[in-house]
C-alpha cells in the first residue's frame, strides 16, 4: 500500500510512460524543419546577447522578452546545436525582424516526421503517446500568440515525450533518417530453448530528407561535446554525439535534464535517451 501511493510513483515504467517536456533536445529537429523549407543556411550566423524582445501590445513601456540560457553571440546553426542557443532558434521556429520562421504548424510537422508524440510500437505495455500543441488549442484560457511558437521551438510550453520516443529520435539521426522499431523479444522460445518463433522488426519509416541536413545536424551535435553544453562526455574513450535539454518542472529549482545522442560518432551503432527527473537546476 505505501509503493501504491508512494508519490514518486515507483511502479510507473518510465521509459515508455513516463511523459516530459523535452527542452533543446527538439532544436535538431527544428534545424532539419528550417534546413527543408529553405528559411535559413547553415552558415548564416544569427546574434544572441542573451535574449531577443517583442513589443507588448497592451503596454509599450514593458516588452515581452525572450531568454537565451547565456549570450552565445554570434552562431551558425552547427554552433547553435552544438552551445543550444535559444535565441537562434526562437528567431528559425518563430521568426523575428528580417528572419523567417517555421511557425507553430511547420514546427509540429517536423516534430511529428521524427516521432516526437507518436507511439514507438515497442513490445511493452501501457506505452504513452505524450502531446504536441498547436494555435487551435487555447494556452490558459487565451488564444495562441507568437511567444508560444518561441516556447515550442525550444522543447518549452505544453510539449511532452517519452523517453523511448527519445532514443528513437536520436537513432534516427545517427542513421540519417531510418526509423527503427524498438524491441525487446528477438524469438519465442519453447520449453527446450529452441525457437518457435523468430521476430522480425522492419524500420517503421525512412525520413527523406537530403543527406547534407542529417550531415550537418551531426557535426553540430558532436560540436556539444567537443566545445558545447555537453563537453562531459569528451573524456569517454569513444567519440559520441549528443544533445542537451533542460525543462521546467513547474517545481522552483527542480528541472528536467535531458542528453541524447548516439555513438561512435562515424559509423553510429547505439542511440540513448538520458533524463533526469527532477533534478537540482544548476546556474
Amino acid at each position: 500500500e505505501k509503493l501504491l501511493s508512494d508519490a514518486g510513483k515507483p511502479f510507473l515504467n518510465r521509459a515508455v510512460s513516463g511523459l516530459y517536456p523535452p527542452g533543446s533536445i527538439v532544436k535538431p529537429a527544428l534545424a532539419a524543419g528550417a534546413l527543408t523549407e529553405g528559411i535559413i543556411s547553415p552558415e548564416k550566423k544569427i546574434l544572441s546577447t542573451g535574449s531577443i524582445s517583442l513589443p507588448n501590445p497592451y503596454d509599450s513601456s514593458r516588452p515581452n522578452v525572450f531568454l537565451d540560457w547565456k549570450a552565445l553571440g554570434w552562431v551558425d546553426m552547427r554552433e547553435a546545436i552544438a552551445n543550444s542557443s535559444d535565441v537562434y532558434f526562437y528567431e528559425i521556429g518563430g521568426g523575428y525582424k528580417d528572419q523567417a520562421g517555421l511557425g507553430a504548424w511547420n514546427i509540429k510537422k517536423y516534430l511529428s516526421m521524427f516521432g516526437f508524440a507518436d507511439k514507438t510500437g515497442i513490445d511493452l505495455p501501457e506505452e504513452k503517446t505524450g502531446h504536441l500543441p498547436d494555435p487551435t488549442e487555447k494556452q490558459g484560457g487565451r488564444d495562441w500568440t507568437i511567444g508560444d511558437t518561441y516556447h515550442i521551438s525550444i522543447g518549452q510550453g505544453n510539449i511532452t515525450v517519452t523517453p523511448i520516443q527519445m532514443a528513437v529520435y536520436a537513432s534516427v539521426i545517427a542513421s540519417d533518417g531510418i526509423m527503427p522499431y524498438p524491441h525487446l523479444v528477438r524469438a519465442i522460445l519453447d520449453h527446450n530453448k529452441k525457437p518457435m518463433e523468430i521476430l522480425a522488426y522492419p524500420p517503421k519509416q525512412a525520413l527523406q530528407f537530403s543527406p547534407e541536413i542529417f550531415k550537418i545536424i551531426k557535426e553540430g551535435m558532436r560540436g556539444a561535446v567537443e566545445f558545447g553544453t555537453a563537453q562531459a562526455l569528451y573524456a569517454l574513450p569513444i567519440e559520441v554525439a549528443a544533445k542537451t535539454g533542460t525543462a521546467e518542472t513547474g517545481e522552483k529549482k527542480k528541472v528536467n535534464s535531458w542528453s541524447i545522442g548516439f555513438f561512435p560518432y562515424d559509423a553510429p551503432r547505439v542511440a540513448f535517451a538520458i533524463l533526469m527527473e527532477k533534478g537540482p537546476e544548476v546556474n
